[in-house]
C-alpha cells in the first residue's frame, strides 16, 4: 500500500508556505472555502456549552435525557440529508453554489435558534443548521482539493480540518464569554450566523472548481483558473492530465455528463475507494470523537467537576488541543503520508480510551456515601423521595444520582469526598446547598480521580486530531474518479453523519444504562478494529496527482498481508 503513492518532498510543509506566499490566491481560496469547516466545528462545539444553559431555561429539557439528545442529534439528522443532497448539488450546480447554499441554510438556522421560544422551535433551527453543515462538510474539502496544486494538496485540505477544530475552540471561547450575559445560550447559538454570512459574501469573489468546469465542457474557464493556481512549468501537464481523464471517462461512459449508479458500483476503483472512504468516515465517529466534543462539559462533570463555568473552561483546553493537533496534521500529512498518521492516531486514542475506562470505573465505584445526618440538616421537604422510600439505606452519591433524575448530591462543606446529602434536584435546593459553601452535583460525583479523566481526555484529543480527525476528509477529497467525486463524497459524508447521529443519540443513554467506563471501552474496541481496517483497506495517496489515484486503485489488490511491503503498480515517478 505504501508503494501505491509517489514520494513527496520531505519539505512539503515548507513548500506549502512557499507556494502560497508566491501565489496568495491559492491560500485565499483554501481559507475562504475552509470557513465551511469553521461552521462545522463551531456547531459541534457550541451546543455542548449551550446545552448546560438550555437545561436551566427549559425545565423539560433538564428532566428528559431524550430531549437533550434530540437537540444535539437533530442537527446531525439535518446534516445527513444535507450531505446526501450535497453530492447531487455539487455535481449538478458546482462546488461554489453548494457552499453558498450551505451558508444560507446555516444562517437561517442560527437566527431561528437564537429566537426560539420553546424546545420545538430550537430543534427546527438545529435541523436547518444541520442541513447547512452537512452540505458544507463534504463540499469544502472537495473544493479545496480540486483547486490545490498536487504537492501541497494534503496540507491545504488540512486547513479545512484546522478550521473545524478552530471553530470548536472559538465556540468554547464564545460560550465562556456569554456565561454571565442575559440570554446566554441564545447568544452562543445566534453568533454562529456571522461566519456563514462572511463566507457567503467571500464566495462571490472566488471561482468555480476548475475540474468541475472542465468536466462540464467549460474548458476555457477551467484553463484560466488552473493557470492562476499552478506554476507555469506545471500547468500544461495538469491540463493534459485532466483532459486525458475526461476523455477516458467519455470513452467508458459515452458521456462526461451522465452518472450511472450501477456502473459506479461495478467500477473497481470506485468500489475500493468507497470501501476506504466510507469506512474511515464511519470509524471517525465510532471511536467517539463527537461525544467528547458535544458532551465534553458533561463528561467533565461526570468526572466530578461541579461548576458549569469550570466545565466550560476545561472544555476550552480540550478544544485548544484539538486545534493544535490539526496544525500537526498540516505539517506531517504530505511528509509522512495519510496511512501512518491514521495508524499512529488509532493506537494512541485506543490507549487513551482504555485509560478513561479505568478512571471512570474507579470514579463510579468509589464515591462519597450518603449520610442521613447530613441530609437531615436540610428541610425534610428537600430530601430525595427515592432515598426516603428506601428507608435511608446505605447509599452512595452514584446510587443517589442514578435513583432518579429528580435527585442531586450536596457535598460536605468540609471536604467534597466526605459524606453528603441526597436531595431533590431543583433550583431552590441547588441554591440552598451552594449558599452553604457546598458543591452541588447532578451529572457526576466528587472523585479524587477527576484529574486523571482530564488527562485521558487530553491524550485522546492529541492522538485523534492529527490522524482520524483530518485524514478521513482528505482521503475522501482525493480518492474518487472525477466523474463520481461529488456523488461518492456525498455518500461518504452521509455515512459520517449517520454514524455521528447514532453515537450522539445513544451516548447519554449508554452512560446511564451500562456506565461511562463501559461506553469508553466500546469506543476503544472500535479503535482497535479500525487499526486493522486501515492496514488492509486504505491506500496511501501521498504525492499522487488526483487523476493518478484512480489508476492506482484499479491496479491495487486488498492488502491482507499488511506486514509485507507492497510494490508500486504504477510507473515510477518522482516529484522534484
Amino acid at each position: 500500500m505504501e508503494g501505491g503513492a509517489i514520494e513527496a518532498d520531505a519539505s512539503a510543509f515548507k513548500e506549502c508556505f512557499s507556494l502560497t506566499w508566491k501565489n496568495p490566491f491559492v491560500l485565499r481560496l483554501a481559507l475562504s472555502a475552509g470557513i465551511g469547516g469553521l461552521l462545522f466545528g463551531y456547531d459541534t462545539g457550541v451546543i455542548s456549552g449551550a446545552l448546560l444553559y438550555i437545561r436551566d431555561d427549559f425545565k423539560a429539557v433538564d428532566k428528559k435525557t431524550y430531549l437533550q439528545e434530540t437537540i444535539v442529534s437533530m442537527a446531525v439528522a439535518g446534516a445527513i440529508v444535507g450531505a446526501a443532497l450535497g453530492g447531487w448539488v455539487n455535481d449538478k450546480f458546482g462546488r461554489r453554489f453548494a457552499l453558498m447554499s450551505a451558508d444560507f441554510l446555516f444562517f437561517c438556522g442560527a437566527v431561528i435558534m437564537a429566537a426560539a421560544p420553546n424546545p420545538g422551535v430550537l430543534i427546527l433551527g438545529r435541523v436547518l443548521v444541520g442541513l447547512g453543515v452537512g452540505m458544507a462538510s463534504m463540499t469544502a474539502p472537495l473544493y479545496i482539493s480540486e483547486a490545490s496544486p498536487t504537492k501541497i494538496r494534503g496540507a491545504l485540505v488540512s486547513t479545512n480540518g484546522f478550521l473545524i477544530t478552530g471553530g470548536q475552540f472559538l465556540s468554547y471561547l464564545i460560550n465562556l464569554a456569554f456565561t454571565k450575559v442575559p440570554g446566554t445560550w441564545r447568544w452562543m447559538l445566534g453568533v454562529a450566523g456571522l461566519p456563514a454570512l462572511l463566507q457567503f459574501i467571500l464566495m462571490f469573489f472566488l471561482p468555480e472548481s476548475p475540474r468541475w468546469l472542465y468536466r462540464k465542457g467549460r474548458e476555457d474557464e477551467a484553463k484560466k483558473i488552473l493557470r492562476k493556481l499552478y506554476p507555469e512549468d506545471e500547468v500544461e501537464n495538469e491540463i493534459e492530465d485532466l483532459r486525458s481523464s475526461i476523455e477516458e471517462e467519455v470513452k467508458q461512459e459515452g458521456s462526461s455528463q451522465n452518472i450511472n449508479i450501477m456502473k459506479l458500483l461495478k467500477t473497481t476503483a470506485v468500489r475500493r475507494g468507497l470501501t476506504a472512504g466510507v469506512g474511515l468516515q464511519v470509524l471517525q465517529q465510532f471511536v467517539g470523537i463527537n461525544t467528547v466534543m458535544y458532551y465534553s462539559p458533561t463528561i467533565i462533570q461526570l468526572a466530578g467537576i461541579a461548576s458549569n463555568q469550570t466545565a466550560l473552561l476545561l472544555s476550552l483546553v480540550t478544544a485548544g488541543l484539538n486545534a493544535f493537533g490539526s496544525i500537526i496534521s498540516i505539517y506531517f500529512i504530505d511528509k509522512t503520508g495519510r496511512r501512518k498518521l491514521l495508524l499512529c492516531s488509532l493506537v494512541g486514542l485506543s490507549l487513551a480510551l482504555a485509560l478513561l475506562c479505568g478512571v471512570f470505573q474507579e470514579s463510579t465505584t468509589h464515591t462519597p456515601v450518603i449520610s442521613r445526618q447530613a441530609t437531615a440538616q436540610f428541610s425534610s421537604d428537600f430530601t430525595c423521595p427515592d432515598y426516603r422510600s428506601s428507608g435511608y439505606a446505605n447509599w452512595d452519591c452514584m446510587k443517589c444520582l442514578k435513583a432518579s433524575p429528580d435527585c442531586g448530591f450536596c457535598a460536605s462543606p468540609t471536604d467534597k469526598l466526605y459524606p453528603g446529602a441526597c436531595l431533590i434536584s431543583n433550583s431552590t435546593v441547588k441554591n440552598t446547598c451552594q449558599n452553604q459553601s457546598r458543591l452541588w452535583y447532578t451529572r457526576g460525583c466528587p472523585s479524587r480521580y477527576g484529574w486523571l479523566a482530564l488527562i485521558g481526555l487530553a491524550l485522546y484529543i492529541i492522538f485523534f486530531s492529527p490522524g482520524m480527525g483530518t485524514v478521513p476528509w482528505i482521503v475522501n477529497s482525493e480518492i474518487y474518479p472525477l466523474r463520481y467525486r461529488g456523488v461518492c463524497g456525498g455518500i461518504a459524508a452521509t455515512a459520517n453523519w449517520i454514524s455521528n447521529l447514532i453515537v450522539a443519540q445513544s451516548f447519554l443513554s449508554l452512560t446511564q444504562s451500562i456506565g461511562t467506563s463501559w461506553t469508553f471501552l466500546i469506543f476503544g474496541g472500535v479503535g482497535v478494529v479500525g487499526f486493522f481496517f486501515v492496514l488492509v483497506f486504505v491506500p496511501e495517496t501521498k504525492g499522487l496527482p488526483i487523476e493518478e489515484v484512480e489508476k492506482m486503485l484499479a491496479r491495487r489488490a486488498l492488502h491482507f498481508k499488511f506486514w509485507d511491503k507492497e510494490e508500486n503498480n504504477l510507473p515510477s515517478k518522482t516529484v522534484v
